[in-house]
């Protein structure tokens, strides 16, 4: 080879390596909550995920959490601008795990993976594009980082080696070692962002829980739903009309089966895909005496929607000059950037719905696909591409909804098919049409670092045993929901297996106490409701996708179709069953049998369980319900039962309830239960005498 030639790209390589180091950019780390630290880079947009979600922090939540310092070295956090684009680098240990970026379906550990995070529906694959591809990430060191952008992003998630790398992989020949791999060990996270500026979030621990827990503090503390909404609802036939949906609430007493809201799909509308937001004439001749009708068994109405506007909407002419320059369906899409669309929506959905008893909404097809949704040269009349909007839009969608709600007094509890960064707060269950139940478990698992909730809807079954099991997995999850809207299934469609339906919805409405504090743990604590093992104190670590705990106490762990038996990871202490009381384990893999009636429920140790009696609507303000509360296994525990009026945002001017629940070994040394006082003149919904029930013997 030429020596000159040599020389002269040696000469290349040094130019292109100073222009790659000049391009670095220095970052500032400023701390803006107790264990979270800013960084700005460039110009940030005027749009972002946080921007959007517009919510702020609830700062009394962290006086709760260590005091911490920053979790990683400031210097192998890397930033360079270059082409438009910014290049983010944050340093791995050998033997991290990833956990996070957004609502994955087929894995829990996201290291080694490659991820393009885009809003969309998710089509069978852990590729990044799902309905809420958060850009949030959980070390399993006891950290976090979130990248404010509303771009799609680029992820290597500990895929990429570098050349300058301090701890280069081992080099091994594909002929001869067996270790050999095609993907090397790399010891870095790398994100590029499409953006001229973005703002970068540190988060500390010192645990992933704490991490989870300041991530969710940041934006509003958890949602906190009415009770009603964490009762049971089915979802009607999409031309079902205003008799048909209160004749199937008559059916629902008939059987005497739980029901607390009933979903109304797309046949309301007097024409959806696009929709006119107004009512059926044909179908639902009256509107109002219909919702009266439906509140007056105490059922409440959800209606679906979708935001795109029909020519024949009379909301139509109003919107033309304030949507995006491309329809989906022919109909309109409303900027939901601009205050002037937002006003002619909530006008007309107050007026058309709210004012006359709907209690909330489905909000249907804003994830994708992309050969109907807009596309991203679509442009919208704020000024943000589609890209932008179609990262913010289901979170614009839950901030504009849940205020006319809560402007109110009123909570509210929906369905939503797209979310993102900041949603902590929003009280909307995602959902969606693919339908592996496996599948379902794991987006439950992985939604506690994401910031969102997920329901694994029932919608069919080829068997009985499939019918039971999805409902068992259901009952304990965000949202109860049967989703009917194809075939008009009901619970009691298998009747071989009906008696085991019923009995789990009925165990979830027993349950509402529990599931109510767990929730209230979310709101003021940040700690997701249904969580992943991996985020448990004494997992050591293991990673699961197929069991998850609901709350502090109780481990979940759904049994699939075809199986008579599977194995469960107990954490460490000692772990009761739930149905019986008896030892199952203590820190260690077990295989259980379980019959075809009963979900696997385990609770630790000392764990303490507020039930109440069997009923089919969950309580309303004024009812006074017995508790029955049950402790499992011999050490003592305690449990802090929350209540408010379940309805109102009165909780957040200081109307609620913290009860403290203990057991405690007397002078003969056996086990005795107390409850403390509740605090005069505070909601308080349940009795003062109690059943207290010892489960093991």
């Amino acid at each position: 080879m030429n020596k000159a030639f040599v020389k002269f790209s040696l000469v290349i390589l040094v130019l292109l390596h100073a222009l790659f180091i000049r391009a670095q950019v220095a970052v500032t780390w400023t701390p803006v909550q107790p264990g979270i630290w800013k960084a700005v880079i460039g110009k940030p947009e005027s749009i972002s995920l946080l921007k959007a979600a517009d919510v702020s922090a609830y700062e009394k939540g962290f006086a709760l959490l260590p005091s911490v310092g920053f979790p990683l070295d400031k210097k192998e956090i890397v930033v360079r601008q270059r082409d438009g684009k910014i290049y983010l680098r944050f340093p791995l240990q050998k033997e991290e795990k990833i956990y996070g970026f957004g609502l994955n379906f087929q894995t829990v550990n996201q290291r080694g993976r490659v991820l393009d995070l885009h809003v969309d529906h998710y089509g069978g694959k852990d590729n990044g594009r799902t309905h809420a591809p958060v850009p949030f990430y959980v070390s399993s060191g006891g950290y976090g980082v979130l990248i404010d952008a509303a771009r799609y992003m680029t992820v290597y998630a500990g895929s990429a080696v570098r050349v300058d790398s301090e701890h280069p992989p081992k080099l091994y020949d594909r002929n001869t070692d067996k270790d050999w791999s095609a993907q090397p060990y790399s010891d870095a996270v790398e994100v590029l962002v499409p953006a001229q500026g973005l703002e970068v979030y540190v988060f500390a621990g010192p645990s992933p829980m704490n991490v989870v827990q300041r991530y969710n503090l940041m934006n509003g503390g958890g949602c906190l739903p009415p009770k009603w909404g964490l009762g049971f609802t089915e979802r009607m036939p999409t031309l079902s009309s205003q008799r048909d949906i209160v004749g199937e609430a008559k059916l629902f007493e008939q059987h005497d089966f739980p029901l607390d809201f009933i979903g109304v799909e797309p046949g309301w509308q007097s024409m959806a895909y696009p929709c006119t937001f107004e009512w059926d004439k044909q179908r639902f001749p009256n509107p109002s005496g219909f919702l009266k009708e439906l509140s007056a068994m105490g059922v409440r109405a959800n209606l679906w929607t979708n935001p795109y506007i029909s020519p024949k909407a009379s909301l139509y002419p109003l919107m033309k000059g304030l949507a995006g320059s491309h329809t989906v369906w022919n109909g309109l899409v409303p900027d939901m950037a601009l205050p002037q669309a937002r006003k002619l929506l909530k006008e007309h959905f107050l007026k058309e719905h709210i004012n006359i008893g709907v209690s909330g909404y489905k909000i249907d097809e804003i994830d994708g696909f992309d050969n109907w949704l807009w596309p991203d040269v679509a442009i919208f009349p704020s000024g943000y591409s589609g890209e932008q909007m179609r990262q913010v839009y289901g979170l614009l969608m839950q901030r504009m909804t849940t205020g006319w709600f809560r402007e109110r007094n009123q909570r509210t509890y929906g369905l939503i098919r797209a979310s993102n960064a900041g949603a902590s707060s929003f009280p909307y269950v995602i959902y969606d049409d693919y339908y592996s139940h496996r599948d379902f478990i794991t987006a439950l698992i992985n939604s506690s670092f994401a910031g969102v909730l997920w329901t694994p809807e029932v919608r069919a079954s080829e068997s009985a045993e499939e019918w039971v099991r999805r409902m068992q997995s259901v009952c304990f999850s965000p949202m109860a929901m049967l989703n009917a809207w194809a075939d008009g299934t009901k619970p009691w469609s298998f009747p071989e297996v009906e008696g085991a339906v019923k009995e789990v919805a009925s165990l979830r409405m027993q349950l509402i106490p529990y599931i109510y504090s767990t929730y209230a743990q979310y709101r003021w604590e940040g700690k997701p409701p249904f969580r992943a093992m991996s985020l448990v104190e004494g997992s050591g670590g293991e990673d699961q996708r197929d069991q998850y705990m609901m709350g502090d106490d109780v481990l979940v762990a759904p049994m699939f179709t075809g199986e008579k038996f599977r194995k469960v990871y107990l954490p460490a202490g000692k772990w009761y069953d739930f149905y019986t009381g008896e030892l199952a384990g203590e820190h260690e893999i077990i295989t259980i049998t379980p019959g075809l009636d009963k979900i696997p429920l385990f609770v630790k140790d000392g764990g303490i369980i507020p039930m109440m009696p069997p009923r089919r609507q969950a309580p309303v303000p004024g009812q006074k319900v017995h508790l029955l509360i049950r402790h499992y296994g011999k050490a003592n525990g305690s449990f802090a039962l929350y209540d408010d009026d379940g309805v109102s945002f009165d909780y957040e001017k200081g109307a609620y309830s913290f009860v403290t629940l203990s057991v405690q070994r007397d002078s003969n040394g056996n086990l005795a239960g107390s409850m403390s006082d509740p605090q005069p003149g505070k909601p308080y919904g349940y009795t003062k005498e109690v059943s207290w029930v010892f489960m093991t013997k």
